[in-house]
């Protein structure tokens, strides 16, 4: 007798209906958040493409080199981008926002909230109240921060926002999604050179608004992947979105003070910037290790930052107590020092939060 063979089986309406309310809740929004047929970057450069336009002024704050690559796409566009830019090993502060609003008088604003290769964490719901006050369309990437910090999407009106799965979500790399909102779409469809019939098309993937028109499941959004984030977002839920984000805090404040006993350097200088997914330590002065690779959760720095700090991604399954003290046992062996101290550091941090 032949055995039967099952095949592939693409994702139903249910699932897809199932994977659009766990991204609602997830972004603590009423509107439905379109699935990215990819990894986040398609969906930021997407916004990109579909807010930019000649005539439009968009304030794009640089902290890091994701916020570079989006001022290129907006200016490829046709936007005026006005930039304000700070060191890599600083955030974005809001009195420094507010005076390029005042001063420019621009109709959106981007940034990025968390920036995972510089371990930086900008004041996002500060800066949202003063573009708010402004009137501007937001335009945030939360792609590093969510999971690890509060992403309100409606409280703090967010217009725009881009996510990915695979670091504090725990989940794949393969899909990820964008949350719009109303005034977000009436901007996108206001702009003529937004994209249609492209894979950088928002306006193509958007949800339809009526119960008329019949919901389809894209036919590019990838099944596994989008299979796979739907379990990785059910255990958020179980575990709850704000302890997941606690846990992630808890794991940044921990391997800080664990640095800091082995007596390296943040390399954010101010400890208000410090990202709950990613903390990035100074290379010593006078330090001959290169690393070409990760090694555990520890990972040099990217590009022009490759030989200046080391990255610790203790994130998704790794923010926890042992995935922070195994990262501080491969620190100290870089600096060749015991480990003890470090340990000791980080485990009264997750002792005291109990």
């Amino acid at each position: 007798m032949n055995q039967v063979h099952k095949g592939y089986s693409p994702l139903t309406i249910s699932e897809f209906d199932t994977l659009t309310g766990l991204l609602s809740r997830l972004l603590s929004t009423q509107q439905s958040p379109v699935i990215i047929p990819g990894e986040a970057i398609l969906g930021i450069e997407a916004i990109a493409a579909g807010i930019s336009a000649p005539g439009r002024k968009i304030l794009n704050v640089v902290t890091g080199p994701y916020g570079d690559i989006f001022g290129k796409w907006l200016e490829r566009g046709g936007a005026e981008v006005i930039e304000v830019k700070v060191p890599f090993d600083e955030v974005a502060t809001v009195d420094v926002v507010a005076a390029a609003i005042e001063r420019h008088k621009p109709c959106a604003i981007s940034f990025v909230q968390g920036e995972a290769v510089t371990g930086g964490s900008n004041p996002t719901k500060e800066i949202l109240e003063i573009a708010r006050q402004s009137n501007l369309i937001t335009v945030i990437d939360s792609v590093s921060a969510v999971g690890a910090e509060p992403v309100l999407m409606d409280e703090w009106s967010i217009d725009f926002v881009a996510i990915g799965a695979q670091k504090g979500l725990a989940g794949p790399n393969g899909v990820s999604a964008v949350g719009v909102s109303q005034r977000g779409w009436a901007f996108l469809e206001s702009n003529e050179r937004a994209p249609r019939n492209s894979i950088l098309s928002l306006l193509d993937l958007k949800r339809p608004d009526n119960s008329t028109t019949p919901v389809r499941v894209p036919a590019n959004i990838p099944t596994l992947e989008a299979r796979d984030l739907i379990v990785s977002l059910e255990l958020i839920e179980q575990e709850g979105l704000e302890a997941v984000n606690y846990r992630h805090q808890l794991a940044s404040s921990a391997m800080i003070a664990g640095v800091q006993a082995l007596g390296l350097e943040p390399w954010q200088r101010n400890s208000n910037g410090y990202s709950s997914l990613t903390t990035t330590v100074r290379v010593p002065e006078g330090c001959n290790l290169h690393i070409d690779k990760p090694i555990g959760i520890v990972a040099p720095g990217d590009g022009e930052l490759h030989d200046k700090l080391w990255r610790i991604n203790h994130f998704g399954a790794n923010a926890s107590q042992q995935g922070v003290e195994q990262a501080l046992v491969t620190l100290a062996g870089f600096v060749q020092k015991d480990p003890s101290k470090a340990i000791a550091a980080q485990k009264g941090i997750w002792e005291n939060a109990k």
